[in-house]
């Protein structure tokens, strides 16, 4: 039974992800990865017969093509939230600046939008909200589009959500997940790290640029990890040391979503399918400071 139960979760998975691919405007990037992601969880469909072989049998990154952040210039079924959070920091706070609501039929979207503002007694701009807004039109535009096809009797849910995860003097993070339900469900992650000096997203690899083999470093840590995880417990399974290596996890590109723990430590989050099988959801590596330093 478990074992079947599998073989339609992934089965479920690949379809979901081949109508993403097919019907939502992305960069050519993510499209990209998202092909190849489509075409390695057919492979891995094929291949599973118990935990323990799929756990040899790995896999490719299918890619968290949509990023879960909203703020565009909305339709009548957008109501403007503008609730206020308290003050998070020394110069910086998040606001809920709107709330993007629709309900039709089998179609649903709720999806909190949030806006950074600093509070350092200038009339700073913030860089960062327009980050948040391009990602915001791409999965405003998924939305829509769904809603468009067969008369919007289709069944698709998308709800988004964020938190801070991070407030330090220098940083601040928030963390945004979003569940879209389709057949099935998938969790996507999206965290922007923003310098509060100057309200800008600083990238892993912007992060990481001072500490020369930094990012090997961080990599072949979270590399270890999945291999003593694995060793541990044979429901744990990672894209890593399989039977098929060109589609296995090489190391980290510098542009994953990150954000620092209560003892400052860099955890670095992957989105479901992006470094595991889909029952695994959407998994964090946490660094030790011995790897990387403070920040």
């Amino acid at each position: 039974m478990k074992q079947e139960h599998l073989k339609q979760d992934e089965s479920k998975q690949i379809d979901m992800l081949k109508q993403e691919y097919e019907h939502i405007p992305v960069p050519e990037e993510a499209r990209q990865r998202m092909k190849a992601g489509i075409a390695q969880a057919k492979k891995e469909q094929k291949g599973v017969i118990i935990m323990k072989s799929f756990k040899k049998t790995g896999g490719a990154a299918v890619a968290a093509m949509l990023t879960i952040t909203l703020l565009a210039n909305l339709n009548p079924t957008t109501a403007n939230a503008m609730e206020q959070i308290p003050l998070i920091g020394s110069i910086a706070k998040v606001v809920t600046f709107r709330t993007f609501e629709d309900s039709r039929g089998n179609l649903q979207a709720d999806i909190k939008v949030p806006q950074v503002t600093l509070d350092n007694g200038q009339d700073t701009q913030v860089p960062a909200n327009k980050s948040i807004e391009d990602y915001a039109n791409e999965l405003i535009a998924m939305y829509e589009e769904e809603v468009a096809k067969d008369n919007g009797q289709g069944h698709y849910g998308l709800d988004s959500s964020y938190k801070v995860v991070t407030d330090t003097d220098r940083y601040l993070c928030i963390r945004i997940d979003t569940t879209l339900t389709m057949a099935s469900g998938t969790q996507f992650v999206k965290i922007f790290t923003i310098d509060k000096s100057t309200g800008s997203v600083i990238p892993l690899k912007e992060l990481l640029k001072d500490k020369p083999g930094m990012l090997e470093a961080v990599s072949n840590n979270i590399k270890q990890q999945m291999t003593d995880q694995m060793a541990a417990d044979d429901n744990i399974i990672y894209f890593y040391n399989s039977e098929m290596p060109e589609d296995d996890f090489k190391g980290l590109t510098g542009d994953e979503s990150y954000y620092f723990n209560d003892r400052g430590e860099l955890v670095i989050a992957f989105a479901e399918y992006e470094v595991a099988p889909g029952y695994m959801g959407a998994v964090d590596f946490t660094i030790p400071a011995s790897v990387t330093g403070t920040f």
